[in-house]
Formats: C-alpha cells, sequence, structure tokens
C-alpha cells in the first residue's frame, strides 16, 4: 500500500464525508476506497472512522491522523513545485494563530495584499489571546508576543514595540495624572492577566529602577477587553503600543511617565516543533515582517 497515496485517500474521505464523495475526487470506484480506509486502520491498528447512518465521522486517532497527513501531503506537493521551480506558486491552506487584537488591528486589515500574492493560497486565522497547542491544532505558524519561556519550540523573532503606561484624558482629567511610577499605587489599573501583563511592573530611567506592584478592581483575560476597559475610562493600564495603535493616534488615549522606560514588546514567528517550516508558513512570516517595518512597526 503506497502510504501517500493512503493518507490522501482518506484525507479526502474526512473532507468530503462520504467515500462516494472521496471517490468521484480521486476517480475511482467506491470499494477501492473502502479497500484502502480498510488497509489503512489494519496498518494503524487503530480505528480511524465512526460510520453510522449520518455518514463519517473521524475518531479521536482519526481527527489527529488526519491534521498530520493533510500536512504531509501539502509538503509533499510543495517539494513537488520546488523541484519543478514553481516554488512561488503557494497552494493549499495555511493556517495561522494569532492574538485577537494584534490580528484585527494590523494583520487582517492586510491579509488581502497577502492572499493577492498567493492566489492559490487559502488561510485559516485561528485567534486566541491564549497559547494553544500548534500541533494539535494544526497551526503552521503562531504570532505571539512576549517572552518565550519554552524553550522547546521552534521560534524566530520578527519585530518589537514600545510597552506603555497609557489612559484616557477622561479618566486623567478626573483622577489626575502619575508623575511617577510609585503614584501609579493610587490609581485603578486596568490588569491583563496573559503573557507581558501582571500586577508588577518595571520601570526604567538611566541607572534607576522601580518595581511597582499596582491594583485595580477590573482584570482581564484578554486584550480586547482590556482595551474596552480603557476606552470606557475603568482606569489606566500597560499595554504595547500595538494594542492602542488607532486610539494613540487620535488622541483617545495617551501615554504617561514618558521619561521611564519599559522593557519591550517582543513579536514572535513560532512554528510546530519538530517539523520544518512550510514554504506557504515562511512566506507569511516574511509578509508579516515587512509589514510591521514599512508601516513603521511602533517603537523600533
Amino acid at each position: 500500500m503506497d502510504r501517500l497515496s493512503a493518507m490522501e485517500t482518506f484525507v479526502y474521505v474526512v473532507e468530503s464525508g462520504s467515500f462516494s464523495a472521496a471517490a468521484r475526487r480521486l476517480k475511482i470506484g467506491q470499494p477501492a476506497v473502502s479497500k484502502i480506509i480498510a488497509q489503512l486502520e489494519d496498518r494503524l491498528a487503530v480505528r480511524l472512522l465512526l460510520r453510522s447512518t449520518r455518514g463519517l465521522t473521524p475518531t479521536e486517532a482519526g481527527a489527529a491522523f488526519f491534521e498530520r497527513a493533510k500536512r504531509a501531503i501539502e509538503e509533499a506537493n510543495e517539494a513537488d513545485l520546488a523541484a519543478r521551480g514553481a516554488g512561488t506558486g503557494l497552494t493549499g491552506t495555511l493556517r495561522i494563530c494569532a492574538a485577537v487584537t494584534f490580528a484585527r488591528l494590523h494583520i487582517l486589515p492586510r491579509l488581502g495584499e497577502f492572499l493577492d500574492m498567493h492566489p492559490g493560497l487559502a488561510v485559516d486565522v485561528v485567534l486566541d489571546d491564549h497559547n494553544v497547542n500548534l500541533v494539535e491544532e494544526g497551526i503552521d505558524v503562531a504570532l505571539r508576543m512576549g517572552t518565550m519561556t519554552d524553550s522547546g519550540l521552534t521560534a524566530r523573532k520578527i519585530a518589537e514595540c514600545r510597552r506603555m503606561v497609557l489612559g484616557t484624558p477622561a479618566y486623567f482629567e478626573r483622577f489626575g495624572e502619575p508623575m511617577s511610577p510609585v503614584e501609579l499605587m493610587n490609581h485603578q489599573a486596568v490588569i491583563y492577566s496573559q503573557n507581558g501583563g501582571g500586577t508588577h511592573w518595571l520601570f526604567k530611567q538611566g541607572s534607576a529602577e522601580q518595581s511597582i506592584t499596582v491594583s485595580g478592581r477590573v482584570r482581564v483575560t484578554a486584550a480586547e477587553g482590556v482595551r474596552i476597559a480603557v476606552l470606557t475610562n475603568l482606569g489606566l493600564t500597560l499595554s504595547s503600543e500595538w494594542m492602542f495603535a488607532p486610539e494613540l493616534a487620535s488622541g483617545e488615549v495617551q501615554q504617561v511617565l514618558q521619561d521611564w522606560q519599559l522593557p519591550g514588546m517582543d513579536l514572535w514567528a513560532v512554528f510546530p516543533t519538530g517539523r520544518m517550516a512550510s514554504a506557504k508558513a515562511r512566506a507569511f512570516v516574511s509578509y508579516v515582517e515587512l509589514l510591521l517595518a514599512k508601516n513603521g512597526s511602533p517603537g523600533v
């Protein structure tokens, strides 16, 4: 049994939901498709599909095999294209993951340009502020911000920007602007509880350094919630310039403590461990890198 052909048959069955539809796509008979799947299950010694009157659904093992099989087929196709000198003609589906706010403000509005460059490519965008398992979720590349704490990940830094303390003019008019980091202890902080947030804020000014523990009545697990809380005058926050780029430009929010520096925010391209980055993923990362540089990646 040709392993790659068997994987391709299985992928078509799952995608189409039936043996007959997969057979039409492959231009072979339905009995041949059934035989290939049976042989595949025998070789793997595991049930891949559940059959019912409503159709076919993959088992847990089948779903995991589907994601990896699909990638193996795509990578094999990319190898063929590269050998024929057509490596720039990207096809198939690119599955990316990024934080919700960063993608909404900086990636999705420019995704059309990337698609125009690669008309044979489709893109699945997974928006999640949490660090998802790239292999389990079938992600080709993730854009993550902050510090890479997992040394087992394959990651490359592609951009950086400043972090700052900011709030709305209405909030500062009511509660006053902090003149030093220690005065933040008298303010309401909107606390972002994900990577890059927290209650401990480290400030530097020349050789001086101050670590401040802030407090606030609003704690949020997603950047979109931080934005809404700040923009409705619930408090000030520590944020990357990326998160409030439009409002900083319009004056809807303003930076305070500008004489003090905070650790910058890094943007990383993270690839699934144990597998070479696909040509599609590399092309997308290069596009994002150039996009941020071209548009004046904040703070760089």
